[in-house]
């Protein structure tokens, strides 16, 4: 866990400047598809710029859909802490799902104007919760204390079947964490200056996550209990037992565990706001069916209600996967990590064909002698980060161990290619000039 962060914080930088540099050039919530749209050839932008938007919005629908839901099976694994023999039932964690989306819908839609309030402080209860973790954690120790050697290197190989290169299958958590960074983006349109602001927070987001991230990790894998034990996790979350265990009751588990659960509250609201947004601005450009009710503003809420009824209805519909196949809705927490890479990835060569002559004079930039070298890393770590992603966790591979996340992108991909055949290819000219949800 310390030394694959570590890994990911480097590349996934890579990755932040190279956007960073991008949505400074261009800062709209249209994102990435505005990028390709303005950056390719005049031949093919138009369809470029169709696959990145529908790359990037299925992203933004699943990586969604993936927090919600895991913000639920974390709430179903604390009742396993005072009911051990307590195995949720698919339906149950379904339903369970269902109310956070609805939850976090009525948040988002009425209490947009207090959303900047709730992520000041969601930042500083953030801080308080690592704070609060890492002494508790540290100072109880009820299963003992790991060697610096284990805590910081350890990882064990006969686990999943890989080998040694389980390491890199290891650091999809962190992969996962800092994979919705270009998502920021979405909020171009309600800033000041955010061809400066923009940028800034999408940079500065993986090393200030990342240093945090530290405190939080390092007195885990120094108290965690053995990993045999952890596997067998009820409800498959392991930090809730981690928890558990270190403090030695169910109440001390408890205890810490809601401080992760109000952080990934607030992280649903942030993260919901951004795929309606993005939802938004790709209905603005007549992609999607139905287009002119999913750009509708609503003026009293200030908030593009319609997007955001479309994104939490998506996620519940998904989520109905899980009742048949739960490694079937694994796959979209993968999809979510690779359609947001793909969507990065495809503006970014881009720039590169053109020998950066773009956001080399973007206001925010990191210049020619930086910027090639940042920008062939971020490339590379996407091409890897896809094919980790698309990898099962375990082998000898089965039907329910299958990791299938390829086939569900290419299944989204062949759907919006359908639908651009039979409809878009005539309304959609690719992203205007944007101006702002207060313009709509």
């Amino acid at each position: 866990m310390f030394l694959g962060w570590i890994v990911v914080l480097i590349v996934d930088e890579c990755v932040a400047l190279s956007l960073g540099e991008l949505a400074s050039r261009y800062p709209t919530s249209a994102g990435p598809y505005y990028w390709s749209f303005q950056l390719a050839p005049h031949s093919v932008r138009t369809v470029l710029s169709f696959i990145t938007g529908w790359t990037w919005l299925i992203g933004n629908w699943t990586i969604t859909l993936s927090v919600n839901f895991g913000f639920a099976s974390l709430i179903a694994a604390c009742v396993a802490m005072y009911h051990p023999e307590f195995e949720v039932e698919p339906y149950q964690l379904l339903l369970m799902f269902y109310a956070i989306c609805i939850i976090t819908f009525f948040v988002c839609a009425y209490g947009n104007r207090f959303l900047p309030h709730v992520d000041t402080f969601c930042a500083a209860f953030t801080a308080l919760a690592i704070f609060i973790t890492l002494i508790c954690l540290s100072v109880k120790a009820d299963v003992g204390r790991n060697s610096p050697s284990d805590t910081l290197g350890h990882f064990d190989n006969s686990i999943s079947g890989w080998g040694d290169f389980s390491f890199f299958i290891g650091i999809l958590p962190a992969a996962y964490t800092f994979s919705a960074i270009g998502m920021i983006s979405a909020m171009a349109e309600e800033c000041g200056d955010p061809a400066v602001k923009l940028p800034k927070a999408i940079a500065l987001c993986v090393p200030v996550g990342g240093i945090a991230g530290l405190f939080f990790i390092i007195p885990i894998c120094a108290t965690m209990p053995a990993l045999a034990d952890i596997l067998n996790a009820p409800v498959a979350q392991a930090l809730p037992y981690i928890f558990q265990a270190v403090m030695g009751s169910p109440g001390g588990g408890l205890g810490l565990t809601m401080l992760v659960l109000i952080i990934t509250f607030f992280c649903s609201i942030s993260i919901t706001v951004a795929a309606s947004r993005c939802t938004w601005a790709f209905a603005r450009d007549e992609a999607i069916p139905l287009s002119g009710l999913w750009k509708k503003v609503d003026a009293r809420a200030e908030t593009p209600i319609w997007a955001l009824a479309l994104t939490t209805v998506v996620q519940m519909l998904l989520g109905l996967i899980n009742l048949g196949s739960s490694s079937a809705f694994l796959a979209f927490v993968s999809v979510g990590v690779i359609s947001l890479a793909v969507s990065y990835a495809i503006p970014i060569c881009i720039s590169m064909w053109h020998r950066r002559r773009e956001v080399n004079g973007a206001r925010w930039t990191m210049g020619p002698k930086i910027g090639w070298p940042v920008n062939a890393v971020a490339v590379l770590w996407i091409a890897f980060e896809t094919v980790l992603f698309s990898m099962p966790q375990v082998l000898p591979v089965d039907e329910i161990t299958m990791n299938y996340a390829i086939v569900v992108f290419v299944g989204f991909m062949a759907l919006s290619a359908l639908w651009y055949g039979v409809y878009a290819r005539k309304v959609y000219k690719g992203p205007p000039e944007s101006d702002g949800l207060a313009a709509e």
